[in-house]
């Protein structure tokens, strides 16, 4: 099984109650039933431009699509650009380039094609991802989950960072998903190469999606650059191709015959709401680094203690990319 970018964040391992960033704002208009439509009703993103990762799947193709038609540009990274050109067919606005997550080379490549052309990236939303794949080695012998979900999106950023930082009041959506308070980075051993767990991997990059974030506003915020982490809610994608019927009936997500537990998913306009609030709402101003659901602002996240910016230094080793100072 080789990498892929299907955009879209599901099945949630859980909502228990962290110590995040932020607090409820209790402010929004939206909430679990919006849509990415109903979100950027009114909004006018004619001039942007945005990069939506994995935007030909599930979550991913809705914010593409609500994007493309609130006006903005949208640039659509895929491995596999035709089925992205196909998915993409009749979508104004929306252009479609290479892009392996899982290959630093192909990482790079993009990014020095997309700054030739285009001066500032107003929204970067990383959608990509995979999920609970059977153990899989990519680039320089790193564990799938953790390179496609986080260290390419960190590598990403880095390098599209001129245009983010030319933008003047950009975002970054990093797509995680339901918190789950036994979510840990495995520090000893961020690959695991002793002992592969494919939830565990997965828990660590989605955990590694929020605290990449956090530490990105950080950083980002005296450049204007604001990021946030979001949980879309649970979505039915091709996210879970690597799961077994057996499992998901097992997981009570469905029946034996197939169908969805009743109230259980949402649809992919429905999850694709919060990472399009987050990309474009005026109530996130003062929340930057938070971890988002339900288009509000939780309270719920890791504890920071200094993990954030031990990821970042991870990161920047693994990849050899440091340049947001």
């Amino acid at each position: 099984m080789t990498s892929d970018t299907t955009g879209d964040t599901t099945a949630d391992t859980g909502r228990d109650p962290g110590r995040g960033p932020g607090r409820d704002t209790g402010r929004s208009a939206f909430g679990a039933a919006s849509t990415a439509g109903e979100v950027l009703a009114g909004i006018d993103l004619t001039g942007r431009t945005a990069v939506v990762t994995g935007g030909y799947s599930g979550v991913g193709l809705a914010a593409t699509r609500a994007l493309a038609r609130a006006g903005a540009r949208v640039v659509v990274p895929a491995r596999r650009p035709e089925t992205a050109r196909q998915a993409l067919a009749g979508v104004e606005r929306a252009e479609v380039e290479r892009l392996d997550l899982g290959d630093l080379d192909s990482v790079r490549a993009f990014a020095e094609r997309f700054l030739r052309r285009r001066a500032t990236l107003d929204i970067l939303i990383a959608a990509a991802g995979i999920m609970a794949c059977p153990e899989t080695r990519v680039g320089p012998g790193w564990e799938a989950q953790f390179a496609v979900n986080h260290l390419g999106h960190y590598a990403l950023t880095h390098l599209v960072w001129p245009a983010l930082a030319a933008a003047g009041a950009a975002r970054v959506v990093s797509v995680s998903s339901g918190y789950g308070a036994d979510w840990r980075i495995r520090w000893d051993d961020p690959q695991f190469t002793r002992g592969y767990d494919k939830w565990a991997a997965y828990a660590q990059s989605k955990l590694a999606n929020i605290l990449f974030a956090r530490h990105l506003d950080r950083l980002g915020g005296p450049y204007g650059v604001h990021a946030f982490s979001v949980d879309p809610g649970w979505i039915r994608t091709p996210l879970q191709r690597h799961l077994t019927a057996g499992e998901m009936v097992a997981a009570g997500w469905i029946d034996a015959e197939g169908n969805a537990a009743p109230g259980l998913f949402r649809t992919p306009e429905q999850g694709a709401a919060t990472p399009v609030w987050a990309a474009t709402s005026r109530e996130l101003d003062g929340h930057g680094g938070a971890y988002c659901a339900d288009c509000r602002v939780t309270g719920e996240g890791p504890a920071d203690d200094g993990e954030a910016a031990r990821l970042w230094a991870l990161s920047a080793g693994l990849t050899g990319l440091d340049r947001i100072r």
